[in-house]
C-alpha cells in the first residue's frame, strides 16, 4: 500500500472517530445542560419568573445585540459586563446586606472581618444549594433571596431604560439611552439574566461545589473557584503539547526535506494559463473584499472609541444612530465576510485553472453568486439595525433581525440564504474541478483534498441552522462553535493548504508526489487537534468534565503543527527566491509568510495562553482572549485571504505593472499596525484585567469601576497609533488594486 493511500485512510479514520466523539458529547450536553424551569417561586408561594419570561427575556437580549453588548457565560463583547457574572455578584451582595441587617441590625460594610465571615457562611448555601425540583420543573428560592432578586432586577430595569440615575453606567457600558424601550421586555430580560447567573452559582446534581458552568465565573463570596478538573486537565494539556511537539520535531528531522527540490523552470509556467470568462468574473469579488475590509476597519475604530466616550464620538452622539452593539456586530461580521469572500473567489478562480475546463454557464453562475452576496450583506445588516434600534419587534427578529450570537448573529433567513449561496459555490467549484478529479496523476490527491475541503466549507456552515429560536443556550453554543471553529478555523485551513500546495507545484517549486504527502500529513496533524479542540470554547457553557478533558487535550495539540511553522516559512521564502521570474509572486508569497508568522504568534502563543482550562477560567471574555482573536483572525486568515487575492489578481492582470512601493507599504503597515494593537493595548489591558480578576473576582475585571480607570482610558488611546498604521496599510492595498484597473501600466519586461 502506498504512503499516499495510507495517509488517506488515516485521515478518513481520524475524521470518523473525531466526529463520532463530537456528536456523542453533543448528545451528552443536551441531557446535562442547566435546566430551564417552568417557574421560579419564593418560599411564600410568590411566582417570580416563568419559563415564558425567561424565553422572552432571551429574545429581548438577542434583539439588542446579545453577545455584542456585554457577554453571557464569558462569550461576547468586552466593554459592558458579563451579565451572568454581574448578576451573580450583585445578588450575592444584596443577600449579604439583607442577612447582615436581619441578624445584626447593621450594614454588611460596617461589620468586622469575623462578623463578615459569619454572614458569608450563612449566605453561601443560599446560592450554592440546588433547589431545582425536577418533578415540578421549578426553582424554589427563600423569601430573602426573592427580595435580593427583586433588588437586582430593579437595577437592571433602570440600566436598560433611560433612567437618569443609571445614565453614567450606560455611558460606561457603551449603551444607548432606552436600550430596551418596553418596560415588560426589560422585566423579562431580568428573568433571563437571573437564570444564567443561577446556573453559574448553584451546584450541579451529583457534584459537590461544582456549578453547571464548572464554577465559572470566579466569585470568592460564594466559593466559586476553579474545580480540580481545571487543574488536572490543564497539567495534562501541557504534557500533550510537549509530547506532540517532540513527535512532530522527530518526524520533521527524520523525513522532511529528504527529497531534492525540482529545478525551477526557466519561464513562469502560469503565464501560459488561459484566463476563462468565469475567472475574469471573479475580479469584482476582490473589489468587494477591499470595500468590506475598509468598512470593517472604520467600524472597528468606532467600536474601540466607544470604550472612551461611551455614547459619543468626539462629541457627536453616535449611539443614537449607530450604537456600540451594532458597530461591533458589523465589525465582527465583516471580518468573516471579507475573508470568506476572498477565499471563495479564489476557489472560483482556481477551479478552471486546475482543470483547464470552463463549464457551461460558469460565468453566469459566478455573477449570480456575486449578486446574492451583495443582497445578503445589505439585507442582513439592515435587519440588524432595525433590531438593535428596537424598530422591528420580537416576532420577526430571529428571522430577519439580530440573533445575538457572536459571528453568527445575522437573521436566520439571511443565514439560510448564505448557506444556499455556499451550496451554489460548491457546485460551481466542483463542476470546474471535476475533469481534474477524473485524471490520475501526481496532483490527484491535492485536487481531491481541495474538492473535499470545498464540500466541507459548503456543508459545515449548515451547523448554524441547527438551533432554533428557543433552543437551549448551551445547545446554541455547541453548534455555534461548529461554525466559528470548525468552519472558519478547520476546513478553510485545509482548503488554503491545498490551494497553496497546488500553486507551488504548478510553479515548479515542489514535486507533486512530495507535496501530496506533505499536504495530507499536515491535514492529519492539524485536524487531530482542530476538531475535538473545539471543546475548549465550551468549558463553561454547561458541559460536563468529559468536554473539559477532551477540549484541554486536543486544543493543546492544535498548537503542535504551529511549533515548526517557522521552518515552513523559511522554505517558502527560499522557494520564492529560486528563480528571477518568481519576483512576480513576491508579495503574495510575503503575505503567505505573514500568515505563517501570525499562525505561530497569534494562533500558537496567544492561543495557548488562553486555551488551558485554568487559564481560560480567569481570562475568558477579557482582552487577552481579544488579543488571540485579533492576531489569529486577521493575522492568519486575513493575511492568507489577501495573499490569495493578490495571487489571483496577478493572473487576472498578468501584463500590468505592480507598484512595488504600495504593496511594500501595505504589507509592513498591516503587520506593524496589528502588532502595535496587540502590544500597546490588548496585551497590557488583558494583564491588568487578569490581575483584577485574581484579586477581586471576575465581575470586578469587567465592571465599570475597573474599566473606567484612567490607565484603561490611556491604554485604549494607545491603540490609535496601531490603528492608524494598520488603516494606512489597508488604504495602500486598496489604492494598489484600484490602480490596476483604473490606471494600469503595462510591464516593460
Amino acid at each position: 500500500m502506498s504512503i499516499t493511500k495510507r495517509l488517506w485512510l488515516g485521515l478518513g479514520a481520524l475524521l470518523a472517530a473525531s466526529f463520532a466523539v463530537m456528536l456523542w458529547l453533543g448528545v451528552d450536553l443536551i441531557h446535562t445542560a442547566p435546566p430551564i424551569p417552568d417557574r421560579v417561586v419564593a418560599a411564600n408561594g410568590q411566582t417570580l419568573y416563568t419559563r415564558a419570561d425567561i424565553d422572552r427575556g432571551r429574545q429581548v437580549w438577542q434583539s439588542i445585540g446579545g453577545q455584542q453588548l456585554g457577554s453571557i457565560w464569558g462569550h461576547g463583547a468586552l466593554v459592558a459586563p458579563d451579565w451572568s457574572a454581574d448578576w451573580l455578584h450583585r445578588e450575592t451582595e444584596a443577600l449579604l446586606e439583607l442577612q447582615a441587617r436581619g441578624s445584626t441590625g447593621q450594614s454588611y460594610a460596617s461589620l468586622d472581618d469575623g462578623e463578615k465571615a459569619k454572614i458569608q457562611a450563612a449566605v453561601k448555601p443560599m446560592v450554592r444549594t440546588n433547589t431545582y425540583d425536577a418533578a415540578k420543573n421549578e426553582i424554589v428560592v427563600s423569601d430573602m433571596r426573592a427580595q435580593a432578586i427583586s433588588m437586582v432586577a430593579a437595577h437592571y430595569e433602570s440600566v436598560f431604560s433611560n433612567d437618569p440615575a443609571t445614565h453614567e453606567l450606560r455611558e460606561a457600558y457603551a449603551m444607548r439611552e432606552n436600550t430596551v424601550s418596553d418596560g415588560d421586555n426589560r422585566r423579562a430580560m431580568t428573568a433571563f439574566f437571573f437564570w444564567t447567573a443561577w446556573a453559574t452559582g448553584t451546584d450541579r446534581p451529583g457534584y459537590e461545589n461544582r456549578s453547571y458552568t464548572n464554577n465559572w465565573p470566579y466569585e470568592p463570596l460564594i466559593g466559586n473557584k476553579p474545580t480540580s478538573d481545571n487543574f488536572i486537565w490543564s497539567m495534562f494539556s501541557l504534557l500533550f503539547l510537549i509530547g506532540g511537539v517532540g513527535l512532530l520535531a522527530w518526524h520533521y528531522a527524520a523525513y522532511h526535506g529528504k527529497e531534492e527540490l525540482p529545478t525551477p523552470p526557466a519561464q513562469d509556467p502560469l503565464q501560459s494559463l488561459t484566463i476563462t470568462p468565469s475567472m475574469k468574473a471573479t475580479a469584482k469579488y476582490f473589489w468587494v473584499v477591499v470595500a468590506l475590509f475598509l468598512c470593517q476597519i472604520l467600524l472597528g475604530a468606532t467600536t474601540a472609541h466607544f470604550q472612551v466616550e461611551g455614547q459619543e464620538a468626539y462629541g457627536f452622539k453616535i449611539a443614537e444612530i449607530l450604537p456600540y452593539s451594532l458597530t461591533r456586530s458589523w465589525h465582527t461580521q465583516l471580518a468573516v465576510l471579507w475573508i470568506a469572500t476572498a477565499w471563495l473567489a479564489t476557489g472560483l478562480y482556481i477551479g478552471p485553472a486546475i482543470s483547464g475546463h470552463e463549464p457551461k454557464y460558469q460565468r453566469a453562475g459566478v455573477n449570480f453568486l456575486f449578486a446574492c452576496l451583495l443582497i445578503i450583506v445589505v439585507g442582513s445588516f439592515a435587519g440588524q439595525w432595525f433590531a438593535v434600534m428596537q424598530k422591528m419587534g420580537l416576532k420577526y427578529n430571529f428571522w430577519f433581525g439580530h440573533q445575538g450570537w457572536e459571528y453568527t448573529d445575522i437573521g436566520r433567513f439571511w443565514q439560510a440564504f448564505l448557506f444556499v449561496g455556499l451550496l451554489v459555490w460548491l457546485t460551481l467549484v466542483g463542476r470546474a474541478l471535476w475533469p481534474a478529479l477524473k485524471r490520475k496523476d501526481e496532483m490527484s490527491s491535492i485536487v481531491g483534498l481541495l474538492f473535499l475541503s470545498t464540500i466541507a466549507i459548503g456543508l459545515f456552515y449548515g451547523a448554524g441552522l441547527m438551533w432554533g429560536e428557543n433552543s437551549h443556550i448551551s445547545v446554541v453554543e455547541y453548534w455555534r462553535w461548529w461554525v466559528v471553529h470548525l468552519w472558519v478555523e478547520g476546513f478553510f485551513e485545509v482548503f488554503a493548504v491545498a490551494v497553496m500546495s497546488f500553486l507551488f507545484v504548478k510553479l515548479g517549486l515542489l514535486r507533486g508526489k512530495s507535496a501530496t504527502i506533505n499536504v495530507l500529513f499536515a491535514t492529519i496533524v492539524y485536524l487531530t487537534g482542530g476538531v475535538l479542540g473545539m471543546f475548549h470554547h465550551l468549558y463553561f457553557a454547561g458541559t460536563t468534565t468529559a468536554a473539559v478533558a477532551l477540549g484541554a487535550t486536543f486544543s493543546a495539540l492544535e498548537v503542535v503543527p504551529l511549533a515548526l511553522i517557522g521552518l515552513e516559512a523559511y522554505e517558502t521564502w527560499s522557494h520564492s527566491r529560486a528563480t528571477p521570474w518568481m519576483a512576480r509572486y513576491k508579495w503574495p508569497i510575503m503575505f503567505f509568510l505573514a500568515t505563517s508568522f501570525w499562525n505561530l504568534v497569534g494562533a500558537g502563543l496567544f492561543g495557548f495562553l488562553v486555551n488551558t482550562p485554568i487559564a481560560l477560567y480567569y481570562m475568558q471574555g477579557m482582552n487577552l482572549t481579544a488579543l488571540h482573536g485579533h492576531t489569529a483572525l486577521f493575522g492568519v486568515y486575513g493575511m492568507l485571504g489577501i495573499g490569495l487575492m493578490l495571487f489571483c489578481l496577478r493572473g487576472l492582470k498578468p501584463q500590468v505593472q505592480w507598484p512595488e512601493g504600495l504593496l511594500r507599504g501595505a504589507f509592513w503597515s498591516l503587520n506593524i499596525g496589528l502588532g502595535l494593537m496587540g502590544l500597546l493595548t490588548l496585551l497590557p489591558m488583558g494583564v491588568l484585567q487578569l490581575n483584577a480578576a485574581l484579586d477581586h473576582g471576575y465581575w470586578f475585571a469587567r465592571s465599570a469601576e475597573f474599566m473606567n480607570r484612567p490607565i484603561i482610558d490611556m491604554l485604549v488611546w494607545m491603540r490609535m497609533p496601531g490603528d492608524l498604521v494598520f488603516s494606512a496599510g489597508a488604504l495602500m492595498l486598496a489604492l494598489f488594486i484600484a490602480r490596476k484597473w483604473l490606471k494600469p501600466k503595462l510591464a516593460t519586461d
